[in-house]
Protein backbone atom coordinates (compact mmCIF):
# COMPACT_ATOMS: atom_id res chain seq x y z
CA UNK A 1 0.00 0.00 0.00
CA UNK A 2 1.44 3.22 -1.20
CA UNK A 3 2.22 5.85 1.94
CA UNK A 4 0.22 8.98 1.70
CA UNK A 5 1.23 12.30 0.19
CA UNK A 6 1.53 15.53 1.96
CA UNK A 7 -1.49 17.68 1.03
CA UNK A 8 -0.01 20.86 -0.10
CA UNK A 9 -1.01 24.62 -0.65
CA UNK A 10 0.77 26.40 -3.51
CA UNK A 11 0.50 30.32 -3.13
CA UNK A 12 -1.29 32.34 -5.90
CA UNK A 13 1.20 34.70 -6.98
CA UNK A 14 2.92 36.46 -9.71
CA UNK A 15 6.65 35.30 -8.41
CA UNK A 16 9.41 34.88 -10.80
CA UNK A 17 9.32 31.12 -12.06
CA UNK A 18 12.33 30.56 -10.30
CA UNK A 19 10.84 30.91 -6.74
CA UNK A 20 9.01 27.83 -5.39
CA UNK A 21 6.95 27.86 -2.61
CA UNK A 22 4.50 25.17 -0.78
CA UNK A 23 2.81 25.28 2.61
CA UNK A 24 1.64 22.22 4.10
CA UNK A 25 -1.98 20.93 5.33
CA UNK A 26 -2.24 18.76 8.18
CA UNK A 27 -3.22 15.80 5.73
CA UNK A 28 -0.29 13.56 4.79
CA UNK A 29 1.60 12.32 7.38
CA UNK A 30 2.37 9.36 10.04
CA UNK A 31 1.25 11.08 13.40
CA UNK A 32 -1.20 9.49 15.73
CA UNK A 33 -4.04 11.92 17.40
CA UNK A 34 -4.03 14.73 18.39
CA UNK A 35 -1.02 15.75 16.43
CA UNK A 36 -2.63 13.46 13.21
CA UNK A 37 -1.30 13.45 10.67
CA UNK A 38 1.42 15.90 9.01
CA UNK A 39 2.75 17.44 12.29
CA UNK A 40 6.38 19.03 11.58
CA UNK A 41 6.81 20.43 15.09
CA UNK A 42 9.35 19.00 16.98
CA UNK A 43 8.82 21.04 20.04
CA UNK A 44 4.77 20.01 20.97
CA UNK A 45 4.84 16.37 22.24
CA UNK A 46 4.80 14.10 19.03
CA UNK A 47 6.94 10.97 18.49
CA UNK A 48 10.00 12.44 17.29
CA UNK A 49 10.57 9.89 14.97
CA UNK A 50 7.11 10.58 13.45
CA UNK A 51 8.47 14.22 13.24
CA UNK A 52 11.09 13.37 11.48
CA UNK A 53 9.29 11.08 8.97
CA UNK A 54 6.86 14.04 8.04
CA UNK A 55 9.45 16.35 7.53
CA UNK A 56 11.07 14.21 5.00
CA UNK A 57 7.83 13.01 3.68
CA UNK A 58 7.05 17.23 3.37
CA UNK A 59 10.36 17.60 1.59
CA UNK A 60 9.91 14.98 -1.10
CA UNK A 61 6.49 16.21 -2.18
CA UNK A 62 7.19 19.41 -2.30
CA UNK A 63 10.69 18.70 -4.46
CA UNK A 64 12.62 20.45 -2.31
CA UNK A 65 16.22 21.04 -2.73
CA UNK A 66 17.75 21.09 0.80
CA UNK A 67 16.34 20.23 4.64
CA UNK A 68 14.58 23.06 5.77
CA UNK A 69 16.02 26.10 7.95
CA UNK A 70 13.54 25.16 10.62
CA UNK A 71 13.74 27.94 13.55
CA UNK A 72 13.26 28.27 17.20
CA UNK A 73 10.10 30.87 17.28
CA UNK A 74 9.81 32.63 19.70
CA UNK A 75 7.44 35.48 18.58
CA UNK A 76 9.97 37.92 18.38
CA UNK A 77 11.40 39.96 15.49
CA UNK A 78 14.88 38.33 15.00
CA UNK A 79 15.55 37.43 11.61
CA UNK A 80 18.16 35.36 10.13
CA UNK A 81 20.34 34.73 7.40
CA UNK A 82 19.75 30.92 6.40
CA UNK A 83 22.89 28.78 7.05
CA UNK A 84 23.05 24.74 7.73
CA UNK A 85 25.88 25.44 10.16
CA UNK A 86 24.15 28.21 12.41
CA UNK A 87 23.35 26.18 15.86
CA UNK A 88 21.51 29.48 17.22
CA UNK A 89 18.04 29.93 15.35
CA UNK A 90 15.79 31.73 17.91
CA UNK A 91 14.09 33.59 15.48
CA UNK A 92 10.86 34.02 13.97
CA UNK A 93 11.95 34.91 10.52
CA UNK A 94 14.30 33.67 7.86
CA UNK A 95 16.13 34.82 4.51
CA UNK A 96 18.40 34.14 2.23
CA UNK A 97 19.95 34.96 -1.50
CA UNK A 98 20.79 31.72 -2.49
CA UNK A 99 19.66 28.97 -4.37
CA UNK A 100 18.97 25.80 -2.63
CA UNK A 101 18.53 27.44 0.50
CA UNK A 102 15.30 26.60 2.11
CA UNK A 103 13.23 29.17 4.52
CA UNK A 104 10.62 27.85 6.54
CA UNK A 105 8.67 28.52 9.58
CA UNK A 106 5.64 26.76 11.64
CA UNK A 107 2.13 27.91 12.65
CA UNK A 108 -0.95 26.73 13.87
CA UNK A 109 -3.37 30.21 14.11
CA UNK A 110 -0.17 32.32 13.25
CA UNK A 111 0.08 34.56 10.52
CA UNK A 112 2.77 32.24 7.69
CA UNK A 113 4.70 35.64 5.39
CA UNK A 114 6.06 34.77 2.42
CA UNK A 115 7.89 37.10 0.72
CA UNK A 116 10.18 37.69 -2.93
CA UNK A 117 11.41 40.15 -4.92
CA UNK A 118 10.48 40.76 -8.56
CA UNK A 119 13.59 39.86 -9.41
CA UNK A 120 13.86 36.51 -7.94
CA UNK A 121 17.53 36.26 -6.38
CA UNK A 122 16.07 36.78 -2.27
CA UNK A 123 13.44 35.03 -0.72
CA UNK A 124 11.95 35.16 2.87
CA UNK A 125 9.45 33.29 5.49
CA UNK A 126 8.07 35.02 8.54
CA UNK A 127 6.14 34.16 11.43
CA UNK A 128 3.76 36.65 12.57
CA UNK A 129 1.94 36.13 15.71
CA UNK A 130 -0.11 39.31 17.02
CA UNK A 131 3.27 40.41 19.18
CA UNK A 132 5.75 40.01 16.87
CA UNK A 133 3.28 41.92 13.87
CA UNK A 134 2.70 44.76 16.90
CA UNK A 135 6.59 44.23 17.61
CA UNK A 136 7.58 44.90 13.83
CA UNK A 137 8.35 41.17 12.68
CA UNK A 138 7.20 41.88 8.74
CA UNK A 139 9.02 44.91 8.95
CA UNK A 140 12.61 43.53 10.28
CA UNK A 141 11.77 41.03 7.48
CA UNK A 142 11.61 43.65 4.80
CA UNK A 143 14.58 45.19 5.90
CA UNK A 144 16.07 42.26 4.77
CA UNK A 145 15.78 42.99 1.08
CA UNK A 146 17.68 45.87 -0.79
CA UNK A 147 15.28 46.35 -3.12
CA UNK A 148 12.65 48.85 -3.34
CA UNK A 149 9.63 47.77 -1.50
CA UNK A 150 7.15 47.94 -4.84
CA UNK A 151 9.51 45.68 -5.87
CA UNK A 152 8.68 42.81 -3.21
CA UNK A 153 5.74 40.31 -3.18
CA UNK A 154 3.94 38.85 -0.24
CA UNK A 155 1.41 36.06 0.22
CA UNK A 156 -0.14 35.41 3.28
CA UNK A 157 -0.85 32.04 4.50
CA UNK A 158 -3.20 30.20 6.55
CA UNK A 159 -3.84 31.69 10.13
CA UNK A 160 -6.85 32.05 12.03
CA UNK A 161 -9.80 34.00 10.61
CA UNK A 162 -11.39 37.38 11.40
CA UNK A 163 -14.25 35.69 13.04
CA UNK A 164 -12.23 33.30 15.43
CA UNK A 165 -9.16 35.63 16.90
CA UNK A 166 -10.85 37.34 20.26
CA UNK A 167 -8.13 39.52 21.72
CA UNK A 168 -8.59 41.59 24.59
CA UNK A 169 -8.82 45.47 24.37
CA UNK A 170 -4.48 45.94 25.15
CA UNK A 171 -4.44 43.95 22.11
CA UNK A 172 -6.02 46.68 20.01
CA UNK A 173 -4.57 49.27 21.79
CA UNK A 174 -1.34 48.13 21.03
CA UNK A 175 -2.20 48.08 17.15
CA UNK A 176 -3.78 51.50 17.30
CA UNK A 177 -1.07 53.28 18.90
CA UNK A 178 0.70 52.49 15.76
CA UNK A 179 -1.43 53.03 13.59
CA UNK A 180 -5.11 54.37 14.17
CA UNK A 181 -6.17 53.07 10.95
CA UNK A 182 -6.16 49.63 12.81
CA UNK A 183 -9.34 50.30 14.67
CA UNK A 184 -11.15 48.83 11.34
CA UNK A 185 -9.58 45.38 11.91
CA UNK A 186 -11.37 44.69 14.95
CA UNK A 187 -14.90 44.32 15.81
CA UNK A 188 -16.69 44.39 19.13
CA UNK A 189 -16.86 41.12 20.82
CA UNK A 190 -18.23 39.82 24.16
CA UNK A 191 -17.97 42.76 27.12
CA UNK A 192 -13.82 43.63 27.02
CA UNK A 193 -13.08 41.64 23.81
CA UNK A 194 -12.66 42.89 20.17
CA UNK A 195 -12.55 39.56 17.28
CA UNK A 196 -9.48 40.43 15.05
CA UNK A 197 -8.63 40.41 12.20
CA UNK A 198 -4.59 39.56 11.36
CA UNK A 199 -4.60 39.34 7.81
CA UNK A 200 -6.29 43.00 7.97
CA UNK A 201 -3.58 44.03 10.28
CA UNK A 202 -0.47 42.66 8.57
CA UNK A 203 -1.83 44.27 5.11
CA UNK A 204 -1.75 47.94 6.90
CA UNK A 205 1.70 47.08 7.41
CA UNK A 206 2.83 45.92 4.38
CA UNK A 207 0.74 48.98 2.14
CA UNK A 208 2.33 51.05 4.99
CA UNK A 209 5.97 49.95 3.72
CA UNK A 210 4.87 50.18 -0.05
CA UNK A 211 5.11 46.64 -0.41
CA UNK A 212 4.18 46.02 -4.09
CA UNK A 213 1.93 43.07 -4.18
CA UNK A 214 0.16 41.38 -1.50
CA UNK A 215 -1.52 38.27 -1.93
CA UNK A 216 -3.22 35.13 0.41
CA UNK A 217 -5.40 35.91 3.56
CA UNK A 218 -8.50 33.51 2.21
CA UNK A 219 -8.15 30.35 5.25
CA UNK A 220 -8.95 29.91 8.70
CA UNK A 221 -6.87 27.83 10.68
CA UNK A 222 -9.71 27.47 13.37
CA UNK A 223 -12.59 26.26 11.14
CA UNK A 224 -11.02 24.36 8.72
CA UNK A 225 -10.35 21.48 10.83
CA UNK A 226 -10.18 19.12 8.16
CA UNK A 227 -7.11 20.78 6.72
CA UNK A 228 -5.28 22.73 9.30
CA UNK A 229 -3.92 22.73 12.97
CA UNK A 230 -5.44 25.15 15.57
CA UNK A 231 -3.66 25.71 18.71
CA UNK A 232 -6.79 28.16 19.37
CA UNK A 233 -9.22 25.11 18.75
CA UNK A 234 -7.38 22.53 20.13
CA UNK A 235 -4.42 23.10 22.44
CA UNK A 236 -2.52 20.39 22.20
CA UNK A 237 -2.01 19.72 18.23
CA UNK A 238 0.66 19.95 15.50
CA UNK A 239 1.99 22.50 13.66
CA UNK A 240 1.79 22.88 9.73
CA UNK A 241 4.91 24.41 7.65
CA UNK A 242 5.52 27.37 4.96
CA UNK A 243 8.18 27.55 3.13
CA UNK A 244 10.08 28.99 0.00
CA UNK A 245 13.42 28.86 -2.22
CA UNK A 246 14.86 29.67 -5.13
CA UNK A 247 16.02 26.64 -7.44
Amino acid sequence: MPEAQPDLLLPDWPAPANVRAVISTRRGGVSGPPFDTLNLGDHVGDDPAAVAENRRRLQMAAGAPATPFWLNQVHGTRVLECASDLADREADASITGHPGQVCVVMTADCLPVLICNRAGNRVAAAHAGWRGLADGVLEATLAGFDDPAEQLLVWLGPAIGPAAFEVGAEVRARFLQDDPRADNAFQPGRPGHWLADIYRLARLRLERAGVGFIGGGDYCTVTDRERFFSYRRDGVTGRMASMIWME
